[in-house]
């Protein structure tokens, strides 16, 4: 009976596993839906300024490609990015200006990057970082020179509830 059981019989199939995730610990392959919109996780950035570590996942869809920010401080701070060209060049300034909106420096430094997926190729490079904001601390840009290379995005403030994680493996 046992060898025509094992010809005949019913197939275990392994079901895998559906792994949880959170604004921390989203990997490439990942669908993040926002703002009536899906999203594929197609790299992800890790800094690290001194220990202290934010992380930038860059979200690709037929339309568009945003960054979404994450970071834990006290609290859990996210926000969406998109690029835009603002023309600049060090030294950069303490004020800036785009879309009619003033923006201050609020923090700047080095970190160290990890990158993955579309991010590999600045894998354990340093980075200089300024982030400034406006006046009500709602709207951000996002500056980073990445040695010849000055990058600069738009970004606000979003909420963890206004993004659903569905784990691509």
């Amino acid at each position: 009976m046992g060898f025509l059981n094992k010809l005949f019989g019913k197939k275990e199939k392994q079901i895998p596993e559906v792994k949880k995730r959170d604004v921390l610990s989203i990997e490439v392959g990942d669908i993040i839906s926002y703002d009536l919109e899906d999203y594929q996780v197609v790299g992800k950035l890790t800094y690290n300024d001194h220990g202290f570590e934010w992380i930038a996942y860059q979200l690709q869809s037929p339309a568009k490609t945003l960054w979404l920010s994450a970071e834990m401080d006290d609290e859990l701070y996210l926000g969406v990015y998109e690029k835009i060209k603002l023309k600049l060049q060090e030294p950069l300034p303490k004020k800036l200006q785009h879309d009619g909106i003033n923006f201050t420096l609020d923090e700047s430094g080095v970190a160290t990057v990890r990158g993955e997926g579309r991010g590999k190729n600045v894998n354990n490079i340093q980075c200089k970082y300024y982030d400034y904001c406006d006046e009500e601390e709602e709207q951000f840009l996002s500056v980073e020179v990445w040695g010849s290379e000055i990058e600069v995005s738009y970004g606000y403030e979003i909420e963890e509830y206004e993004i659903k994680i569905i784990a691509g493996k």
